[in-house]
C-alpha cells in the first residue's frame, strides 16, 4: 500500500490535485482518493510530496545544521590574493617559514585594520580572529612576542627586499621621487627620538623622520628612518648612496621638493655622485632672478610671462642648470585673495590694540608693554612684516608697506623648476610634469599617516623594531598601491591619469579628468551599473562576503567551510584583482 499525490488533467479548467491511496489486488492496481488538494496552497502540496518521498520535517533550521562561526572574508581574500599575485611571499624570503607567514599576514592586516603588534596577533589567532586572514595564511595561535621576533627578522631582510623591489620598478635613466615626513612615538626610543617641539608644534612628543623613495608613477620602493631632529636636506646623501651602491642605478634623476633638494644638497651630494635632479627654486632664489645681472636685463620678468605656459631662462647664479618658469593665474589670484584677507585681519587686530591704548584710563601704557602686546598678537598671521608700526608710551600708529606688498605680489603664481637634465633628455613641459608628480609621494604619506595604514603612533620602543615597523608599513603601502590600480574602475578615481599629459595639455593648468572619471563622479555608477565608491568603502563591502564554519548536528567534530554568495559588485572586484575568494585548501576556524 502506498500514498501519493496525483495531478489529473481537466479539460474544463485547472488540473485536479488528488491525494490518493494505492494497493494491489492480484494483477490489478486499485486507487482510492482520500482528499482533493486542488484548493490547497502550492507549497503545501510540494511539502506533502516531499514527505511522501521520505523527507524529514524539522521544527527549526538549527536542527539541520549549525553555523558555528562566520568571519569577514572578502576584504582579506582580496588583499592576500593581491600579495600573492605580486609574488610578495617569495619577495620576503625564498623559503617558507613561520617568520615569513607572520610577516605576510602582518602586511595584509595593516591594510585591513591597522593596530599594534599585540592587537594584530589577536586578530590572526583563531580564538580572537576579527577576519579570515589568519585562517587563510594558517598562522594558528599567534603570540605578541612572535610578532616582535618577526619584526626583527623583517628588519634584517630589508636591504634584500628593497633591492628586489628596485629591480622591478627602477632602472637606469628613470625618475625617482623622494620626500620625507615624520611621525610621533609612544614611549622612549633612543637615539631615534627627538624631544621638544615636533613638526605639528606639539610639546613633549617624540618623533622620527622617514624618507620614502618611489618610482616615477608613485610605487613605493624603499624607506629609511632617521632621528627625529634630522633636517630634510641632510637625508638626501643616504638616498644617493642607496640608489647608486645598493640598487646599482647610476643614471637616474632624483625628484624632490625645493625645501629638500636645496642648492647645498645639489652641490655636495648630487653633483659629486653624478646624479641628475629635478626640483624648484625657493622664494629667496626667485628674488635673485628679479635683479639685473652684469648690466643686462633681469633673467625673470613676471609681467612678461604667459599664463599656463612654460618658458626657459638662464641665470649665472645657477650655472649648468635649466630653469623652467611657469605662471599659474589661478594660484596668483588665490594668493592675492589670501594675502588681502590676512592683511585685513591683522589691521583689525592692530586697530583693537590702538583703541585699547587710546582708551581713557587704559592700563596698557608704556612703549615696552605695548610692543609686547603687538608682538604677541599682531604676527599670528605672519604678515606683520608688511606693516610699519610706530609705538610710543601712550599711542600706536601703523600703515601698510605697500612697496613691500607689491614686491611680494609680483611673484604670486610664479614658480621655477630647476633641473640638470638637458633638453634632449627632458623637455621643459616634462620637467614640470615630473616635479608635479611629487603629489604621488604626498598621497603615499597621507595613506601612511592616516587613512589605511596609520604608521603612527609607533608602539615599539627598540630602535631596530621602529625601523622594521616603518618598513612593514611601506610594504603594506606597496600592496595598497597595486590594489588601488587594479580596482580603479570601481573607485572615484581617474581610469587614465596620464591622459592629460598624452594629449599635450599644459602642465601648469589643472589636469582635467577623463570622460570615464567625470561620468563616474556625476552618476555614481560604472558603465556596468555597479556602484562607485572609495577604496575604504569598497573594502568594507567586500568584508560582508563571509567565510562560515558549518557543522551537522550528528557530526559536530567534522566542520566544513561555506562561502556566502557574492554580490555583483564583489564578483566584479575579484575579477579585476584576478583573485578567487574561495580558499583552495581546507581551513579551520575553530579556536
Amino acid at each position: 500500500m502506498s500514498y501519493h499525490v496525483d495531478t489529473v488533467p481537466n479539460q474544463a479548467g485547472k488540473p485536479a490535485i488528488l491525494f490518493r491511496q494505492a494497493w494491489r489486488e492480484g494483477k490489478r492496481i486499485r486507487r482510492k482518493t482520500l482528499a482533493n488538494l486542488s484548493r490547497m496552497p502550492p507549497q503545501f502540496v510540494d511539502a506533502l510530496r516531499a514527505l511522501l518521498r521520505g523527507a524529514v520535517v524539522h521544527q527549526h533550521i538549527g536542527e539541520v545544521f549549525t553555523l558555528r562561526r562566520a568571519l569577514p572574508h572578502g576584504h582579506a581574500a582580496a588583499v592576500l590574493g593581491t600579495c600573492r599575485n605580486l609574488g610578495l611571499p617569495r619577495l620576503l624570503h625564498r623559503q617558507a617559514s613561520r617568520h615569513r607567514d607572520l610577516a605576510l599576514a602582518a602586511i595584509a592586516a595593516r591594510i585591513l585594520s591597522p593596530a599594534s603588534k599585540l592587537a594584530c596577533a589577536r586578530q590572526l589567532s583563531p580564538g580572537t580572529a576579527g577576519h579570515s586572514l589568519g585562517a587563510l595564511v594558517d598562522t594558528g595561535p599567534v603570540r605578541g612576542n612572535e610578532m616582535l621576533d618577526m619584526l626583527d627578522w623583517l628588519g634584517r631582510r630589508q636591504p634584500w627586499i628593497e633591492q628586489a623591489l628596485a629591480r622591478r620598478h627602477l632602472r637606469d635613466g628613470t625618475l625617482i621621487l623622494y620626500d620625507v615626513s615624520s611621525s610621533y612615538l609612544e614611549g622612549r626610543c633612543y637615539p631615534l627620538a627627538a624631544f621638544g617641539h615636533n613638526r605639528d608644534g606639539k610639546k613633549g612628543r617624540q618623533q622620527i623622520v622617514y624618507g620614502l623613495l618611489t618610482s616615477a608613477d608613485g610605487c613605493p620602493v624603499a624607506v629609511e628612518v632617521f632621528a627625529g631632529n634630522t633636517g630634510d636636506p641632510t637625508t638626501v646623501g643616504s638616498q644617493v648612496e642607496k640608489v647608486r651602491r645598493r640598487f646599482g642605478i647610476h643614471r637616474v634623476a632624483l625628484v624632490g621638493d625645493r625645501g629638500m633638494l636645496t642648492t647645498a644638497r645639489i652641490r655636495e651630494d648630487l653633483k659629486t655622485a653624478g646624479l641628475d635632479w629635478i626640483s624648484a627654486l625657493k622664494t629667496g632664489d626667485l628674488r635673485k632672478l628679479l635683479e639685473p645681472a652684469a648690466g643686462a636685463a633681469p633673467p625673470l620678468d613676471p609681467g612678461a610671462l604667459v599664463p599656463d605656459a612654460v618658458a626657459e631662462i638662464t641665470s649665472p647664479d645657477f650655472p649648468n642648470e635649466r630653469l623652467v618658469v611657469c605662471l599659474n593665474p589661478r594660484l596668483r589670484e588665490e594668493r592675492r585673495r589670501k594675502r588681502e584677507a590676512l592683511l585685513e585681519a591683522t589691521e583689525e587686530t592692530l586697530s583693537e590694540i590702538r583703541a585699547m591704548v587710546r582708551r581713557k584710563g587704559s592700563r596698557l601704557r608704556g612703549a615696552a608693554a605695548i610692543g609686547r602686546r603687538v608682538g604677541r598678537e599682531a604676527n599670528r598671521r605672519k604678515v606683520e612684516k608688511h606693516f610699519e608700526v610706530r609705538i610710543t608710551d601712550d599711542d600706536l600708529t601703523f600703515h601698510r608697506r605697500q612697496a613691500r606688498i607689491d614686491a611680494e605680489a609680483r611673484l604670486d603664481g610664479v614658480y621655477v623648476v630647476r633641473t640638470s637634465l638637458d633638453a634632449d633628455a627632458l623637455a621643459a613641459a616634462d620637467a614640470v610634469w615630473a616635479y608635479k608628480s611629487l603629489t604621488r609621494v604626498e598621497r603615499a604619506f597621507r595613506n601612511l599617516k592616516t587613512g589605511h595604514l596609520e604608521v603612527r603612533p609607533v608602539y615599539v620602543y627598540n630602535e631596530a623594531r621602529v625601523r622594521a615597523h616603518v618598513f612593514l608599513c611601506m610594504l603594506s603601502l606597496h600592496v595598497l598601491w597595486h590594489l588601488r590600480r587594479k580596482l580603479v574602475p570601481l573607485l572615484f578615481e581617474d581610469d587614465h591619469p596620464g591622459q592629460a599629459r598624452a594629449r599635450g595639455a599644459s602642465p601648469v593648468a589643472r589636469a582635467e579628468p577623463s570622460g570615464e572619471a567625470k561620468c563616474k563622479a556625476a552618476t555614481g555608477v560604472t558603465g556596468d551599473g555597479l556602484a562607485v565608491s572609495s577604496l575604504d568603502t569598497l573594502l568594507e563591502h567586500l568584508s560582508t562576503l563571509t567565510l562560515n564554519e558549518v557543522v551537522m548536528p550528528d557530526q559536530p567534530n567534522r566542520p566544513f567551510t561555506l562561502l556566502s554568495e557574492a554580490t555583483p559588485l564583489q564578483r566584479r572586484a575579484f575579477e579585476l584583482l584576478e583573485v578567487d575568494p574561495m580558499p583552495n585548501v581546507a581551513i579551520s576556524m575553530t579556536p
